[in-house]
């Protein structure tokens, strides 16, 4: 096996040679332009620029908006394709579900931590956790956003107050509400 050299190639004499007849017998498919002959000699006599002739616009501001909400652990594992599969066909039932809907999201949360202890405590192994999409883009007024369970709930599912109940979580099937619901494993209760 030939051994590979590292870093640029360097030309031979002979090669070198040859590059430059073929560069000079080359010609440009485009000519260059040129400045007009009085702005290249105002650019080589130094003189300053000429201040704009309309003022500048201020830049157009855009919503001040929270930062995007991060997990605070590590993320957990979604839903394993078998039981994704199984959950479309109807082959496999969920064992409880809970509907967010039009909460607060502290009220939200702590239902949503109530009803993930209750399911783990009841031997629930896979739960529905309806969030919603949110309101639709022409109905949000400034100061609202669309959407605000449906980003948060993945961040609480895992963060650490909520790590030793949730095994994994994924975006449901079109069948239970797709993007505005979200499929929870539960831990085994030990």
């Amino acid at each position: 096996m030939t051994e590979r050299r590292r870093g640029p190639r360097h030309l031979s004499a002979e090669e070198r040679q040859l590059w430059d007849t073929v560069a000079r017998s080359a010609e440009p498919l485009a000519p260059r332009r040129r400045p007009p002959a009085d702005m290249a000699q105002s650019v080589k006599s130094g003189a300053e620029k000429k201040p704009r002739d309309r003022p500048l616009l201020p830049k157009p501001m855009k919503p001040d908006r929270p930062p995007p909400l991060k997990a605070t652990a590590t993320p957990t594992a979604g839903i394993d394709r078998r039981t994704r599969t199984q959950l479309a066909r109807g082959a496999r039932q969920i064992d409880a579900r809970i509907d967010l809907h039009g909460l607060t999201q502290s009220l939200a949360h702590q239902r949503l931590r109530r009803f993930l202890e209750d399911a783990q405590a009841g031997g629930a192994k896979l739960v529905l956790v309806i969030t919603g999409k949110g309101k639709p883009l022409d109905a949000v007024t400034i100061g609202e956003e669309r959407g605000v369970l449906r980003r948060a709930v993945p961040g609480w599912l895992s963060g650490n107050e909520l790590r030793h109940l949730v095994a994994g979580f994924d975006e449901a099937g079109r069948r239970h509400g797709g993007g505005g619901a979200l499929y929870v494993r539960i831990k085994r209760k030990r």
